[in-house]
């Protein structure tokens, strides 16, 4: 395997994960409104996704916004609410085109409820289809979300069981992340998908989010297949595998 081109000795992670970070920074660097960056943010994820299906990914969870980012200016906040007022079901209906099922993961009941709207018909648009999907958090928190799957366990009245736990997660019934990728220089994980990533490797880039390419994409997912993925195990029982 060469440089950092992708070729058919790649191993492709079946789900990446992405924490898009610095689309503010990056507008105010070129002196514009922090809602200048989340617009280009949004184009550069749909952009990104595309080339991860082409490129044989399976499926994608996307970072778009957490519950700490509520406490944010309402501003800056009203922004986004615009972005997917204006162009989620858009952007996000030419990806899914191609036979990705969609679901939005996080507490949507904290949003307007004309955005709730969008989002919930953006879903069933995509229910039909199986075997890729992408995941966009919004108001989303790992920790919530696993006080959430245990709430769901304790209404059961069973115990249950690590396979039965991860069904009650938001991203139940789907493979956990791989490969998790964040970028605008921070090395941290926020919060994001803290159960699902215990065996993810992860991938840190000093890049803002608009300026993570399609061959940053690459670049990350070259240095995921160049790494050994033991489990636990030795490198001799993998070998013997």
């Amino acid at each position: 395997m060469g440089g950092n081109t992708i070729d058919k000795e790649t191993k492709i992670p079946r789900h990446i994960a992405l924490i898009m970070d610095g689309n503010g920074r990056w507008a105010k660097r070129r002196l514009m409104p922090r809602s200048f960056g989340h617009r280009r943010g949004m184009e550069r994820m749909i952009g990104l996704m595309e080339h991860a299906f082409d490129l044989g990914v399976d499926y994608i969870t996307v970072y778009a916004l957490s519950t700490e980012n509520l406490k944010r200016p309402q501003e800056e906040l009203n922004g986004l609410f615009d972005l997917i007022r204006n162009h989620f079901r858009e952007y996000m209906g030419r990806v899914c085109a191609r036979g990705v099922r969609l679901r939005i993961i996080g507490d949507t009941s904290l949003l307007p409820t004309d955005v709730q709207e969008i989002l919930r018909e953006s879903e069933a648009e995509t229910e039909k289809y199986e075997g890729k999907g992408i995941n966009v958090a919004l108001c989303y928190g790992a920790r919530d979300e696993i006080v959430r799957a245990a709430n769901l366990a304790v209404e059961k009245g069973e115990k249950v069981t690590e396979e039965e736990f991860s069904g009650l997660l938001y991203t139940g019934g789907q493979p956990d992340p791989d490969l998790i990728i964040r970028t605008g220089k921070e090395v941290r994980l926020s919060n994001f998908l803290l159960y699902q990533a215990a065996y993810a490797e992860l991938y840190f880039s000093n890049k803002m989010f608009p300026e993570f390419s399609d061959k940053e994409l690459e670049k990350a997912i070259v240095e995921f297949s160049r790494r050994t993925r033991r489990f636990g195990k030795t490198d001799e029982q993998l070998q013997t595998e």
